[in-house]
């Protein structure tokens, strides 16, 4: 059996799959082209997603492709609305959402899962109340990957550590898209977390 890993998320997987097919230009791309990842790879990010899209299209964006592996990277969106469109998510509905998909999954050939912490880097000031929301999710990821059996891939925790040695607005410009680097320094994580 061939493998076949599918990575769903948000924008930050997204990254323009469908201008620049099959990848976009992040991090999926950069893991890609290292041939560090054997098999197909399939993103199937979509921007301004949050953890209950990713529910409502988990048949058919991931488990119809038979996965040997799933990435997960979700949960910025789920924080962001709260504070630019007054629409909350909470806690409970994260994990509930969150722990649905994957016994599914694990319901489905059991694949190995990989889960990544969703980011914030605070480049403006009224993003540092963010983490008041962000880091309950963030806690969550980690809850699941212990329940599941998943690698957990530290991009919150990388990031903040990197931006004690360097600009912020080097990693993500806005504190949540990244970079040409950030998208880079994602792939690295990512792949060294998986062990390859």
């Amino acid at each position: 059996m061939s493998n076949v890993t599918v990575f769903i998320g948000d924008s930050v997987t997204d990254c323009g799959r469908l201008v620049d097919p099959p990848f976009g230009d992040g991090y999926v791309r950069n893991i890609a082209e290292s041939k560090r990842l054997s098999g197909e790879i399939i993103n199937v990010g979509t921007s301004g997603h949050r953890m209950l899209d990713l529910e409502g299209r988990w048949s058919e964006d991931v488990l119809a492709y038979k996965p040997t592996l799933v990435s997960v990277a979700i949960g910025i969106n789920d924080t962001w609305r709260r504070y630019d469109s007054n629409d909350p998510t909470s806690v409970e509905d994260f994990e509930q959402s969150y722990r649905r998909v994957l016994i599914a999954t694990q319901a489905n050939g059991n694949p190995e899962l990989v889960l990544c912490e969703p980011f914030l880097l605070a480049v403006r000031d009224e993003m540092k109340t963010w983490r008041e929301d962000l880091d309950p999710k963030i806690a969550v990821v980690h809850k699941m990957a212990s329940e599941f059996g998943a690698k957990l891939v530290r991009f919150d925790q990388r990031f903040n550590d990197l931006a004690q040695e360097i600009s912020m607005i080097e990693l993500a410009e806005d504190g949540v898209h990244p970079s040409k680097l950030g998208h880079t320094i994602m792939a690295e994580l990512w792949l060294q977390t998986v062990g390859l």
